[in-house]
Parts: C-alpha cells; structure tokens; sequence
C-alpha cells in the first residue's frame, strides 16, 4: 500500500482500517465455520480506537493485568477473560465487577481467592492454567514450557493438586477431602508464538495424553495465543478441523477459546520515521526519529528484522525477517538504520536503497501494529510516536493520539 506520506508527521504509527478488517474477516470465518470464540489478547495489541471495529468480529478480550480488564471493560463489547501469573488482593474486587472468567496460575492462587469469587455479587467463571511441557518455540525468552518456566501448571503438580499423585514436600496444592477441582469449569493452555497449526496439533497430543481426564470434566478449554492465524501460509483450514475434532472427543465442551493478539493486527500498520542524520564509522549510519529500544523494541528483544518498504538487504548479510517476508537483491547504497536514543545498541538492522538517503527522507517499516504501542517507552525522554488511523473507504488520515512533554513527566514524579 502506497500511503501519503507527505501527510504524515514522523514519527507515527499507522494503522490501516482496511488491512485490519481483512484479517478479523478471516477469524470471524474461523469461528464460523468451528463455533469456537476468539478473543483479542490485549497484550499484543491495545489500540482502543479500533475495538469497535473489531468488537464487531470477535467475541471479547483478553487480559493480564488490572489496566488491559478495565480497558477491555471500558471499549470492546462482549466477553472479559483474566488471565495472569499471580493477583493481588486488592485489585480482585475490582477484577469481579468488570471480568466473566479469570484463569488462575496455581492452586495456591485459586483457593486463596475461591471464597471471595464464589461470594460475588455476579457469576464469574474460573479455570486454571496447564503446562503441557512441550515447548514448539525456538526463542526461550517466549516459550511457556521452557524448563522452570513458572506459566502453567505442570503434568506432574497438576496430578499432585487434583490428588492423582501423593503431594511432596513443596509441591503446589494438598490433599483434602474437598474437590479441588470444585468450581473449576475450565483449562486453559499458552505454549505457542508466532506459530502455524502444525505446533497446535503436536501440543493438543500432549495436552489430551497429560490432560484428558480433567478435559472431559470441563464446559470450556482455552488454547491460548501465538496462532498466526493471519499470516499468509496459515493453515486455517487444518486449523478448523483441530478445533472441531477436539470438540467431537469432547462433546461436555460448550466453547473452545483461541485468544490470539499478534494475528489481530498482523501486517496491518506500519512505523513512519525520518532520517535525522548521516554520519560514518566504516559504514554509513542513518539516525532516526524513532528508536529500536524505545518504539520497537521486539527488534532487540525478539530479535528480528523489520522490512522496509523499498529497502533491500544490507551488506552485513543479516538473514531475512521470518515468515516468509522475503527481501529483495541486495541494492547499490546499504546505511545501518540507528535510533535516537543513547543506547549504543539502538540498531535497527542494516539495508540497502536504489539510491542514496538524505536528511528528510521518510521510511515506512511494516508490521509495525502489534507489540509496538503496548510495548514502547519514553526512555531517554524520546517522545512516542503519533498514532494515526488510515481508512482506504474514504482515504482519510486520522490523528487519533499525539504525546507530549506531559505525558513524560507524569509517568515520573
């Protein structure tokens, strides 16, 4: 997509509308042809403004904190489900005014909290969070079942919990006469990222063989986020059948959950910078107006390689970005693209051009909806980038949010 770029002030996110309802158009043809639910994982993409919009395809939100619940309370309509490693007691009232299903981390966590839900003034649904322990994700720092991992509730503490197991010194849960499973009408699971649907059917293996039992107990299982399901090689169709054979070998489910974040907004806005600067040090380096540690920090954390409209390969011999976003040959003049901030690390990645870059130049890198605003910061005071609304129907450039110097100083004191 060719946008205006004379329109727009750098740095800006820039969310297209038309791009976003083409893949919320796919998952809600996910849960038509399924009767699964899929929600939006706030976590991975929060931008308020375009809930309505999507609050039209999807069944509700998912959240891990106190703010994203109250965020999805306030703007998306439909169904609030809370899920996180650990609550505090004084933030679980407010939790039980606003969410319809809280999944719980531990037993630990589900007793201490099981009196004040089951007393609530409105019905609240709770699960627990299972750890299968079979890792499909290569980068560690997102894989729930990594070793020690502390996301889920492993086979082996599960068993000990619902009693299967005798309990050993340390291990969560303890035997009682009750049923520890009492009020416990779902499971949830999370040990994907960034994957296709093959990863989902090896974990459903693992989590009926370690998990069945208690399966065939439930109303409803989450399988969590990390489905790209939007990405242009998803096998959606295989993805289907997943979810509608587990239904037929469990027909006590009413729903299955899918609460993808990063499949939302896949490839449906963009981060427009402006070249601030050229200086040399053995190679030519490009300052920006944006910043890899400030405004898209998975560059350094993931790692990986944003594209860049126009850009080709640099001369570093950097590999490509990953699924399948191929680059073109590499191009006569290669600049290494910096950041703003005094980060001696704050790289974006080599890339080469048709011709030369000069201050002023504007730059468009992709992909750049998810895990960017719900992940930047001002570090270094660097103000944030604008947020801007693009609707192809109408070919219209929204300003939905500009930062300023107050909003700086009042994260601070």
């Amino acid at each position: 997509m060719d946008y205006a770029l004379d329109k727009l002030t750098t740095p800006c996110y820039l969310i297209d509308l038309g791009l976003l309802k083409k893949n919320l158009e796919i998952l809600k043809d996910v849960q038509a042809r399924t009767g699964c639910k899929i929600l939006l994982a706030q976590k991975g993409y929060a931008a308020w403004s375009t809930y309505d919009l999507c609050s039209q395809y999807l069944a509700g939100t998912a959240a891990s904190s106190l703010h994203e619940a109250k965020l999805g309370a306030e703007y998306f309509k439909g169904e609030l489900h809370l899920c996180a490693p650990a609550y505090r007691d004084d933030e679980m009232d407010e939790y039980l005014r606003i969410v319809n299903h809280i999944v719980f981390n531990s037993f630990a966590q589900w007793n201490r909290f099981k009196s004040k839900i089951q007393n609530a003034s409105r019905k609240i649904a709770c699960g627990l969070r299972i750890n299968p322990m079979h890792s499909e994700v290569e980068t560690k720092i997102y894989d729930p079942c990594a070793p020690g991992s502390r996301l889920g509730i492993p086979p082996d503490v599960f068993k000990r919990g619902t009693g299967i197991l005798p309990v050993n010194h340390g291990q969560d849960g303890h035997a009682t006469d009750e049923n520890p499973l009492d009020g416990i009408t779902g499971l949830h699971f999370h040990t994907l990222c960034e994957l296709n649907t093959d990863s989902l059917a090896r974990t459903l293996a693992v989590v009926e063989k370690q998990f069945g039992e208690t399966i065939e107990k439930m109303d409803r299982v989450n399988f969590g986020g990390g489905h790209h399901i939007t990405r242009p090689d998803y096998d959606v169709d295989l993805l289907c059948e997943l979810i509608t054979d587990f239904h037929k070998r469990y027909p006590n489910l009413k729903t299955i959950y899918l609460e993808p974040g990063e499949a939302v907004a896949l490839n449906t806005g963009v981060l427009v910078a402006s070249v601030l600067d050229i200086v040399r040090n053995d190679i030519d380096i490009a300052i920006l107006d944006t910043s890899a540690s400030a405004h898209m920090p998975d560059v350094l954390e993931m790692p990986y390689r944003p594209t860049i409209i126009g850009g080709g390969q640099g001369d570093t011999g950097l590999k490509p970005a990953k699924h399948g976003q191929g680059w073109p040959s590499h191009k006569k003049y290669t600049y290494r693209l910096a950041g703003s901030t005094c980060l001696a690390g704050d790289v974006i990645g080599d890339y080469s051009f048709d011709k030369p870059l000069a201050v002023g130049n504007k730059l468009v890198f992709g992909d750049m909806a998810h895990y960017t605003m719900v992940k930047n910061t001002m570090f270094n005071g660097v103000n944030l980038p604008d947020i801007v609304l693009y609707d192809p129907d109408t070919d219209k450039y929204k300003l939905q949010r500009r930062f300023t110097y107050d909003d700086f100083k009042n994260r601070l004191s």
